[in-house]
């Protein structure tokens, strides 16, 4: 193979002096690149759109005092956190694995009848405990995942109501 001298090509900055003659459009490649790194770094709990209304009793009260008008509730990204919920039905919950998406539905009896309302939407079930042996008819635990607000309706409507999911 014969000996070749370098190619050099006529015209050609480095690239820290191009960047600096360039500011603008290194400005703009600089921002794309942030924008992107911190979109692919975001939130993996966000996802229901940000449109949708909350499903928690305080929204659903506040709905009603506007006047039929829908009520869109903000949640806080990263705002998660596990709630466990004794399910009335234990063979429903054997259905369900990890990963599950489940609306939560509390059906209490009432003077005029029974009523049954939508506690926690979209909630993700992180955990199917093995149910004991000495659990009867109790009905059977489910672990989920939900914001800290829609914990504290789960909390409260497991006392006094008897809980039901339905999966997506």
């Amino acid at each position: 193979m014969p000996h070749f001298a370098p190619v050099r090509v006529r015209g050609a900055l480095p690239l820290p002096v191009r960047l600096v003659r360039h500011r603008r459009r290194a400005m703009a490649v600089g921002l794309a690149v942030t924008a992107a790194a911190l979109v692919a770094a975001g939130p993996r709990e966000a996802d229901r759109s940000r449109g949708h209304p909350d499903g928690s009793p305080a929204a659903r009260a506040a709905s009603a005092s506007a006047g039929d008008r829908p009520v869109r509730a903000r949640r806080a990204g990263g705002a998660t956190v596990t709630a466990a919920v004794r399910i009335a039905d234990a063979a429903t919950v054997r259905l369900l694995r990890p990963g599950d998406r489940v609306d939560v539905i509390a059906a209490e009896e009432t003077a005029s009848g029974s009523e049954a309302r939508v506690v926690a939407r979209g909630a993700r079930v992180t955990e199917v405990p093995e149910p004991t042996d000495g659990a009867g008819d109790g009905g059977a635990l489910l672990v989920l995942s939900v914001p800290r607000s829609t914990a504290a309706g789960l909390a409260g409507a497991g006392a006094t109501a008897r809980l039901a999911v339905t999966v997506w």
